[in-house]
């Protein structure tokens, strides 16, 4: 976006034979071209704003999920140590995950232009579906069935079954899950079509401006 701000603010350029500008042209130029700048640098202020807002209830929502896998997987194998840790992790984890994807693979990707509106939108909500839903529960799977097993909270699953034992053991309140997928879905619908929303609306700005 830089670049294009450097880009619209072109200092006029004089060949051999042409008359020079004269001083009084000089200041009432320069006043022109530090108000465009100032302009378009509010322009970015406010949009990067907004995108931040945006990005960060995102990922708020994800972290919500994340509590919400580690409760339903630590009622299901009876855990009750290491609380805080747990809970900390399927907080933090998911919550940066999505920052971090919204980053790098919605924001950067249509700055460079690589992406179109459809394009935002299916990749937004991707990022909601896996860093807000399938990672939390992975992730809430993976550390309360640690503790369960480490502190035999509940029984051990035969040889050969173990992944098949862990579902059927929690494939009831799993359900839950639910409604994070939906939560998350929407939203990153919505997140994809704010964060081209206000990427065309600053291009527009920017090109009225010039």
């Amino acid at each position: 976006m830089l670049n294009k701000i450097l880009k619209d603010i072109k200092m006029p350029t004089y060949i051999y034979g042409q008359s020079s500008p004269s001083l009084g042209d000089a200041k009432l130029r320069k006043p022109m071209v530090i108000e465009i700048i100032e302009k378009k640098f509010e322009y970015l202020r406010k949009e990067k704003t907004l995108n931040i807002y945006g990005t960060v209830t995102f990922g708020t929502t994800a972290g919500f999920s994340g509590i919400l896998a580690n409760l339903i997987f630590r009622h299901c194998f009876k855990v009750k140590h290491d609380a805080l840790k747990t809970y900390a992790s399927l907080t933090t984890l998911p919550f940066l995950s999505t920052i971090v994807s919204c980053e790098l693979l919605v924001r950067h990707a249509l700055y460079s232009g690589n992406i179109s509106r459809e394009n935002c939108v299916l990749r937004s909500s991707l990022i909601g579906i896996v860093c807000g839903v399938l990672y939390p529960i992975a992730l809430a799977f993976s550390k309360n069935g640690r503790l369960a097993v480490k502190y035999h909270t509940v029984p051990l699953p035969p040889k050969g079954r173990v992944l098949l034992y862990w579902l059927l053991l929690c494939q009831t309140e799993i359900k839950a899950m639910v409604i994070p997928l939906i939560l998350q879905t929407a939203l990153g619908i919505y997140h994809g079509l704010q964060h081209y929303a206000i990427f065309e609306s600053t291009l527009e700005k920017t090109v009225h401006e010039d």
